[in-house]
């Protein structure tokens, strides 16, 4: 699909009033990116979610913050506990708009309470270095300042949108998918604002993932005098180990990375707990139903050893993305879009996960990389690029106008075969 659009001179106005706004953009992400919102940090994430509430204001619309519910995860221990979650960030405009969109994205970082990765610094002339800069609260300003620049549109009134912003995106969206869900449910399309490549590339298919944790008993007893009454579960780990490894490429495209081995204790003690953590990436949404009937099987085997207990938890939170019509039908739009600003708009594949695999998982097309430009994320080295804020910004904006005014026919992307 080739498209091509034209700028008109109001548009332009409002293209141009966006540059006006990039120092208060900066001076907001680096004030925004100073307060540690690690997934687990409660009150940093209530605060980082009161600075949002007080500057999405200006756009209007019916807001609440819906409470989301707790999830299970597995302790050092073997015992499931509950994680509970900081409130999401919720806007609606226009519900009875011919076009819906929904927009999305996450306040919480990698970067726990405890991270020596705190604060924002300037590196360069056009790149900032700190926690969350680019992954995500500079694309959350950038969601914000192309919704400001639509309202003031002369056919704002035929888009109508829903904003949600989650908490929990860096551990999974485990407890915002239902909301993902249900909102993508009812969309034309979603735009999410992850952060592009440094080049400006975008990410086209992405890969499903999942994580799961396999908890093994086994019987302690003492090394030396009663050796031989001990089943050992580190043992059995091992080997569990091997044979997940041994699965990366059973199916195109398939990864299984081991990441992590809990258990064990005094030398002379046989150990009887153990637990295996895993993620498992792949391309084919079918090959998530091969690996879990894997998982079983495995699961069966380690029951039937004699003194050992096996049990599975997790499993896959974002199924595959792929770059089906529907997906390249708004890529194309988003291409011809920044033709229009002068940007060559390019996107490769990646193994990475976001909220775009969930959108997907519900039937709603949708472009997930529309934040700034950067790199490095999820580490002490994680840039933005300055003059990006403006750019992305511009590049939502226009798409934004073209879905208003009908350049863009954001109706025909679910039918796209």
């Amino acid at each position: 699909m080739t498209l091509t659009v034209e700028i008109t001179k109001s548009e332009q106005r409002l293209l141009d009033q966006i540059d006006m706004a990039d120092s208060q953009m900066i001076a907001q992400v680096k004030s925004w990116s100073n307060i540690n919102s690690g997934s687990t940090n409660i009150r940093g994430l209530n605060k980082q979610r009161a600075l949002i509430v007080e500057s999405f204001s200006k756009l209007g619309g019916v807001v609440d913050e819906p409470e989301l519910p707790t999830t299970k995860a597995v302790d050092d221990s073997g015992n499931v506990y509950e994680i509970e979650h900081a409130k999401a960030y919720r806007l609606v405009q226009r519900t009875d708009a011919p076009i819906q969109i929904l927009l999305t994205g996450h306040y919480d970082t990698v970067f726990a309470k405890d991270s020596e990765f705190q604060t924002v610094t300037n590196q360069g002339d056009d790149a900032l270095n700190g926690p969350g800069v680019a992954d995500m609260k500079g694309g959350l300003l950038v969601m914000r300042q192309a919704l400001l620049a639509l309202e003031q549109h002369e056919n704002a009134h035929n888009v109508g949108y829903t904003v949600l912003i989650s908490p929990d995106e860096e551990i999974g969206s485990t407890g915002s998918s239902g909301l993902l869900k249900q909102h993508a449910e009812q969309a034309d399309l979603g735009m999410t604002y992850e952060p592009s490549l440094a080049d400006g590339s975008l990410s086209g298919a992405r890969k499903g993932s999942g994580n799961f944790s396999i908890v093994i008993k086994g019987k302690s007893a003492h090394a030396g005098r009663d050796h031989h009454l001990g089943r050992n579960a580190l043992v059995v780990a091992a080997s569990l180990i091997t044979k997940l490894a041994a699965m990366t490429n059973a199916r195109s495209g398939l990864t299984v990375n081991p990441a992590r081995l809990d258990g064990g204790g005094a030398n002379n003690v046989v150990p009887d707990l153990a637990i295996v953590r895993f993620n498992a990436r792949l391309l084919e949404t079918d090959d998530m139903l091969w690996f879990d009937a894997q998982l079983k099987t495995i699961i069966v085997e380690l029951n039937g050893m004699d003194g050992i207990r096996a049990e599975l938890h997790g499993g896959f939170t974002r199924p595959p993305k792929p770059m089906a019509a529907p997906n390249a039908g708004l890529f194309a739009m988003t291409k011809a879009a920044g033709s229009a600003l002068g940007l060559d708009i390019k996107w490769k594949s990646t193994g990475g996960v976001c909220e775009g695999n969930n959108l997907w998982a519900a039937g709603c097309p949708n472009v997930d990389t529309l934040g700034v430009r950067g790199g490095h994320i999820h580490s002490s080295r994680e840039f933005a690029i300055i003059s990006s804020f403006t750019e992305r910004a511009r590049l939502s904006a226009l798409m934004l106008f073209k879905f208003a005014s009908g350049d863009f026919n954001a109706k025909s992307l679910r039918s796209l075969k």
